[in-house]
């Protein structure tokens, strides 16, 4: 089992960015820095809602990859358990005492499956996804082995166009072999849009939705009627979850980059056209930089560059500034216009990353700051868990 960290063996400035008590102005950088009070006013909100709609929340470990995380998500927000997407990702959680694990994914290679069985050992509930018949039998046979009991999710391709059967018929069909394989468990379905979460127009993202929730709707009658009424659908992410909860068939959410947000999340609009990160979610997430170079008088060079970071959708916004910005980078080189010289060498900047789950997968740590000093330093649990 996965035991508490101790920090007294790390070295900081070579092993970790900071140590408890120092000084935000002396952090090591680039690294993660978390807003400890928004990040807990985030997770607070987001278990206040899902209380209020009667719904459970799951929330996606592959966003934080942190187990520290995770417990405040449960601890204070009142989350069911986890998402993860590998295997050795969920085994980080259910060694890191995480009691609800869902691999909202497939998982095939014999070696993954086998691994995959053993975990309900470990004392936690096991969800797995499934959309191939065949999967049912590989899955059956290793649960059986090990005498596990696997729980299954029947996945449907509510319009993200990856993993997913589209039919009432196939659900049914696979709902049936699992229900009826030794060592498994049908509870329910999975139904995550995933295309249109980023998509910045409300009513888009909800004609979306429209489409989704009538697939699952079809798809429950057809197991009711089979005798097979599930106990989970689960979906909706940060973009989404106000059209899953209000739905009626669903009643788990699987939110994720609400509690930390990023740039791309940021940027899409809420029921009255305004922005997310100005009113419904806090940024709580920053990469911290430092000032490295002022050469040229026009701009400012930063030590976060492409290995601090994931630029997949768009580059990082300076927090809290309009009179800088962040517009090139190179591997380890960020470039900051600053036209009217207002930085100088080791002044630090906040930068709220593009994208936040690629972005805390190339890092070690999480700063936890609150009040201008360190007040937490969390290993990012499972980064390099892909497998």
């Amino acid at each position: 089992m996965n035991k508490p960290v101790s920090l007294d063996q790390y070295e900081v400035g070579y092993d970790i960015p900071a140590a408890i008590g120092m000084n935000e102005a002396d952090i090591q950088t680039p690294c993660l820095i978390l807003d400890l009070d928004a990040l807990e006013r985030n997770v607070k909100k987001m278990g206040d809602y899902a209380k209020a709609h009667g719904m459970r929340h799951r929330s996606h470990g592959k966003m934080h990859k942190s187990v520290d995380v995770q417990k405040l998500q449960e601890s204070l927000g009142g989350a069911v358990g986890v998402c993860c997407q590998k295997v050795s990702e969920a085994e980080v959680f259910v060694r890191g005492g995480i009691k609800d694990v869902l691999v909202s994914n497939q998982v095939r290679h014999p070696a993954k499956i086998d691994r995959l069985a053993r975990l309900p050992k470990l004392g936690s509930r096991i969800i797995v996804c499934v959309d191939d018949l065949d999967n049912v039998a590989e899955l059956s046979a290793a649960a059986e082995k090990h005498g596990t009991e696997l729980e299954v999710f029947v996945e449907i391709d509510c319009g993200a166009g990856r993993c997913g059967v589209t039919t009432t018929q196939d659900v049914v069909a696979i709902a049936k072999a699992v229900d009826a394989a030794p060592g498994l468990k049908f509870t329910g379905i999975q139904a995550y849009q995933g295309a249109m979460q980023h998509m910045d127009s409300y009513a888009d993202r909800k004609a979306k939705l429209d489409a989704a929730i009538a697939m699952v709707e079809d798809a429950v009658q057809g197991l009711k009627a089979n005798g097979l009424e599930p106990e989970l659908v689960s979906g909706g992410g940060t973009g989404s979850y106000y059209f899953e909860s209000n739905s009626g068939v669903y009643n788990e959410l699987q939110c994720g980059s609400y509690a930390f947000m990023d740039a791309d999340y940021g940027r899409i609009l809420d029921e009255n056209g305004q922005r997310i990160d100005r009113g419904e979610w806090e940024n709580a997430l920053f990469i911290l930089t430092s000032v490295m170079s002022h050469a040229k008088a026009d701009k400012a060079i930063v030590d976060a560059g492409l290995k601090a970071q994931s630029v997949d959708s768009g580059l990082p916004v300076v927090f809290g500034r309009d009179d800088v910005e962040y517009v090139k980078c190179s591997d380890e080189h960020g470039v900051v216009s600053d036209p009217a010289g207002v930085l100088k060498v080791n002044d630090k900047l906040r930068l709220v990353p593009g994208h936040c789950d690629p972005t805390c997968n190339v890092h070690d740590w999480y700063v936890g700051v609150r009040n201008g000093k360190v007040e937490a330093l969390w290993p990012v649990s499972a980064r390099g868990k892909a497998f």
